[in-house]
């Protein structure tokens, strides 16, 4: 299965949504792909597609909860494809639910496979990256890594925390002078599956806050990093507004976001009864896309956040100046 002149990819909740758009891409680009995710049916399809971009592919079924299994599903990728270059976290879980309707359970859960898994996914390929002195770790985040919302509180939580991590984590690659880069790629809204899988107690359909992106935009971004890793990319005037805003407005957010991103999560209709993935996987609904792809946008503005502090300071000293 190895192939010598492919880099290889693995990617973290690889059978639906962002991470599933994201095997796509790098396949596209030539990389030798390495798909995990618990759902068998959903690896077998994900692998299916992949064979059009004639790459190796290996798919392991495992849940990231469980950081032997993705330590030793880590090994294997490697055994069987070659050596790791770039390592994406995108497994995820949440609940939607207002705080008290939640269980303890539940917010173990959602901490379990958002933050942990990642954290388990990032264990596993850096001891072998660091070997070689190289390689790339992406984090896939999200606006609400840094603004919270309603009704998601503990996905928003295990992405701040998720956030905090991969800062530690970054200094000390830096302090260890090492190669090994982390990149956290910071999301809008996008149309997954999620939205239908998800355990929801609202007692209607949930959706995303619009604006609405297609997975296509997160996982041209994550490819993007791959080569040139940023400190952090911010995906989509949304999230610059939000992350920007929190910055400045947090109380005024607060808000703001308790009028309109309450509603603004809501659909018509009453959940579908199909059960949800908290715990285990839903068999029937591993795609790349949700139901909202007519409302979907195909771009998104991306910038490091680097780049938009360089240029918030250049706006302040020009503002400084026309003041004096």
């Amino acid at each position: 299965m190895k192939k010598d002149d492919c880099p290889v990819v693995v990617i973290c909740g690889a059978s639906a949504g962002v991470g599933r758009a994201t095997a796509h891409a790098f396949a596209a680009a030539g990389y030798a792909v390495g798909l995990l995710a618990r759902s068998d049916q959903g690896l077998a399809a994900a692998t299916a597609e992949l064979e059009a971009y004639a790459t190796p592919t290996l798919a392991i079924s495992a849940d990231v909860a469980d950081a032997n299994a993705v330590a030793l599903a880590a090994q294997r990728f490697e055994a069987e494809l070659g050596p790791i270059d770039v390592w994406v976290n995108s497994a995820m879980v949440t609940v939607f639910a207002a705080i008290e309707q939640l269980t303890p359970e539940e917010i173990r859960r959602v901490t379990e496979v958002t933050y942990l898994g990642a954290v388990h996914g990032t264990l596993a390929a850096l001891p072998l990256m660091r070997a070689r002195n190289r390689g790339v770790i992406i984090q896939v985040g999200s606006a609400l890594a840094y603004r919270a919302i309603p009704l998601q509180s503990a996905y928003c939580a295990a992405k701040f925390a998720l956030r905090g991590f991969t800062d530690s984590l970054r200094c000390e690659l830096i302090h260890q002078r090492s190669e090994v880069k982390v990149c956290m790629v910071q999301l809008p809204a996008i149309n997954t599956p999620q939205f239908d899988w998800a355990r929801n107690k609202l007692g209607q359909r949930v959706q995303p806050v619009p604006p609405i992106h297609d997975p296509g935009v997160a996982a041209r971004a994550i490819l993007s990093v791959a080569s040139a890793p940023p400190r952090e990319l911010w995906v989509g005037l949304p999230t610059l507004k939000a992350i920007i805003g929190n910055q400045f407005f947090p109380g005024l957010l607060d808000r703001l976001l308790a009028r309109r991103a309450w509603q603004g999560q809501l659909s018509e209709g009453e959940p579908e009864p199909a059960g949800d993935n908290l715990f285990h996987s839903v068999d029937g609904l591993h795609e790349v896309q949700g139901r909202f792809t007519r409302r979907s946008r195909g771009h998104a503005l991306a910038l490091s956040s680097t780049r938009v502090t360089a240029l918030l300071g250049t706006c302040a000293v020009l503002l400084l100046l026309l003041l004096i």
